[in-house]
């Protein structure tokens, strides 16, 4: 995953914990609102409380685990205020980011982003919709490279991580698919060209997908949206 630590650092029990529950609640195999707790995700890891208590804390974090003093431990619910925080500062920093790449694109920027929607064609073609997630990850952050504004994509990572559950709940994988690549290849193709009004045009295209995902989750599973108190 891509939250994982770095390439070539020492990995933990905490890293460990903390990847597997990540992947979890991202693949709603725990969905928002169930409830888990230190003593038995450390029996089922065979490890002492305090590494589980160090992975949940980076859970919560990400807004992603909600942790009560003498109270259980839940999956968060989502928030409409937080998704849309999350939103506004994705879209602010995608905005400068594509900018920045068409004006700075070169050969081997252009080739670079050609050779990831190469990788995202095989993986349509082989209909292996699981493995999108990281070549997702990997464009928008080929795309950070080239505006050479790589700490970009670790703002881009965080606010990311709070919407990526709602992609799983948006349309089947075979459907979306083929949608975020085009939407991918209209983007790498305004940078390639240096138009940066028309890369941000496809860029807030795309992040614009998930509008309708929120708005038909909020009706139809009403239990995984916190609710707001007067």
């Amino acid at each position: 995953m891509v939250l994982a630590t770095q390439l070539g650092e020492r990995r933990t029990s905490v890293d460990d914990v903390f990847d597997a529950l990540h992947e979890e609640i991202r693949s709603l195999e725990l969905k928002p609102g169930d409830r888990i707790s230190e003593a038995e995700i450390a029996t089922r890891f065979g490890v002492s409380r305090q590494p589980v208590r160090d992975a949940f804390n980076r859970l919560a974090n990400l807004d992603l685990l909600l942790i009560r003093p003498q109270r259980a431990t839940e999956v968060r619910r989502f928030s409409m205020r937080e998704i849309e925080k999350a939103r506004f500062v994705r879209s602010a920093i995608d905005t400068e980011v594509l900018r920045r790449a068409a004006k700075l694109c070169s050969a081997s920027g252009a080739a670079a982003l050609d050779g990831e929607l190469a990788k995202q064609d095989a993986l349509l073609a082989a209909e292996d919709y699981e493995g999108f997630g990281e070549l997702d990850y990997a464009f928008h952050k080929t795309l950070c490279e080239i505006a050479e504004a790589d700490y970009a994509f670790d703002v881009i990572l965080e606010e990311k991580a709070k919407v990526d559950r709602l992609c799983m709940l948006g349309l089947s994988k075979e459907q979306r698919m083929p949608e975020l690549i085009a939407d991918h290849r209209a983007i790498a193709d305004a940078v390639k060209d240096h138009d940066a009004d028309a890369a941000v045009r496809a860029g807030m295209l795309h992040l614009s997908r998930l509008d309708a995902t929120i708005e038909r989750i909020s009706q139809t599973n009403a239990n995984y949206f916190e609710h707001v108190h007067p």
